[in-house]
């Protein structure tokens, strides 16, 4: 599959194998349709600044970002308007993400075409909920 892209499923979302570490994130990334991959590039270099050494991996057609030790505190995919961003505890956040889901835990911010990610918002979102307990386990090992 060697510099094939990677097929959308719906929404526009890359379908990617499960895999831990930068590289089948890179991959994810680079299968973003459209604009959507500059948001996708963003997002992650955000959260490499906001949390360095945080763990990456792919679940679920999408990049999962996590601490050694804790939980999975972010992660986002493809929809067709907007790229969702999930934090897993983000009821816990200051401020509140806006947008709520199914999880009553979870909250995301939808970013739509054309929209100026706040990397500072962003920033800070990211450092709070890597604080936090998390979605599962990001890995294995003593928490920072």
């Amino acid at each position: 599959m060697a510099g094939e892209s990677p097929r959308l499923l719906s929404g526009g979302n890359p379908q990617i194998p499960k895999g831990d570490g930068d590289a089948p994130v890179r991959e994810y990334i680079a299968g973003m349709p459209g604009w959507k991959a500059d948001v996708g590039r963003e997002l992650d270099a955000i959260i490499e600044r906001a949390v360095p050494g945080a763990t990456r991996a792919v679940r679920w057609n999408a990049p999962f970002y996590g601490v050694p030790g804790g939980g999975w505190f972010a992660t986002f995919r493809c929809f067709t308007r907007y790229v969702k961003v999930t934090f897993f505890d983000g009821v816990d956040l200051d401020p509140v993400p806006p947008e709520a889901g199914k999880d009553d835990r979870a909250r995301h911010l939808h970013v739509h075409e054309g929209e100026d990610l706040d990397a500072a918002l962003l920033t800070r979102w990211m450092q709070q909920a890597s604080r936090l307990p998390g979605y599962g386990s990001a890995s294995p090992g003593p928490r920072p």
